[in-house]
This record gives structure tokens, C-alpha cells and sequence, in this order.
């Protein structure tokens, strides 16, 4: 039996896949952290409107602003607003987070919002 040379090709192949996938793996993930902050806050948000009822706006609003700075969100995720018309609540913001990419730069608008009925 006559072995053939190997060219390499395979072994290179897989070294251009690997490099592939842990870019996509690292700009993936700032991209999924902007995300998960925005799915912690608007559930922070839903967690102040059930107890709505026995919160005054500013409470619920410091609270708010206060969980947005330790999730490290931009200044306009602390100006929280709060509507209350009889027994449903409305809370909302709206900051811009900047997501860094090779070769782009995009700034996003987030707008996170939740209405509750106490």
C-alpha cells in the first residue's frame, strides 16, 4: 500500500473555522450583553409595577434608576417615567446603547416598557 502526502488542507480549514467562531463568539457576546441588560431591566421594570399599589411614583422611579446603574446603562435608562390612570400603572424609558463592530459602530435605541393593572 503506497501512503499519499497530506496536503494540510483539512488542519487549516479547521484552524479558519476555529478563528471564525470565536470572532463571532466575542462580538457576539457585546452584543448579547446589551440584550441581557435590556431583558434584566424591563423585568425589573415588570417587578415594580406589580407592586405598584403600595409604591409611590418616586420610589418605583428611584428604584428603577438605581437598578439601571448598577447594570452600568447609559444616563437616559435613569430617567425613568411613570403614568398611573386609577388601578393601571405605565412605566417606560428610552436610552441609546452603542454596539462596537469591525468596521461599524451602531447606536440602538432601546425603549423599554411595561403596563400593569393593580
Amino acid at each position: 500500500m503506497v501512503k499519499r502526502a497530506r496536503w494540510g488542507r483539512g488542519q487549516i480549514g479547521c484552524l479558519l473555522m476555529l478563528m471564525f467562531v470565536a470572532a463571532v463568539g466575542y462580538f457576539g457576546l457585546g452584543v448579547g450583553q446589551v440584550y441581557w441588560n435590556y431583558f434584566e431591566y424591563r423585568d425589573r421594570m415588570q417587578q415594580e409595577a406589580r407592586f405598584a399599589g403600595s409604591r409611590t411614583d418616586g420610589v418605583i422611579k428611584r428604584r428603577i434608576s438605581a437598578y439601571a446603574d448598577s447594570l452600568g446603562l447609559p444616563e437616559g435608562a435613569k430617567q425613568v417615567r411613570v403614568r398611573r390612570v386609577a388601578k393601571h400603572i405605565i412605566i417606560w424609558a428610552e436610552y441609546y446603547e452603542n454596539i462596537e463592530l469591525p468596521f461599524l459602530s451602531k447606536e440602538l435605541l432601546l425603549s423599554p416598557r411595561v403596563e400593569w393593572t393593580y
